[in-house]
């Protein structure tokens, strides 16, 4: 699966509500998600639309290892 170029943080805040994701606190355009399984893990998300590319697949190269499964199993469960 090719990770969205048109995605939104909003959208990916949303998405990421299914894995666990809760927002923290946000400063300025960037929100801080806090996820306590397995483990708490804190991501920061900017607010824009679209993000970049190189953001977003940190972002989600992140999340994966913190959840130990691949990127593509990731995007699969996100926007599968």
């Amino acid at each position: 699966m090719k990770i969205p170029r048109d995605l939104s943080g909003a959208e990916l805040v949303r998405s990421l509500a299914r894995l666990g994701y809760a927002p923290t606190r946000q400063t300025g355009s960037h929100i801080r998600l806090t996820c306590l399984t397995p483990g708490e893990h804190h991501i920061t998300i900017p607010n824009h639309n679209p993000l970049k590319l190189g953001t977003l697949s940190a972002i989600l190269a992140g999340i994966a290892s913190h959840h130990g499964i691949s990127r593509e199993e990731l995007m699969n469960k996100l926007f599968g």
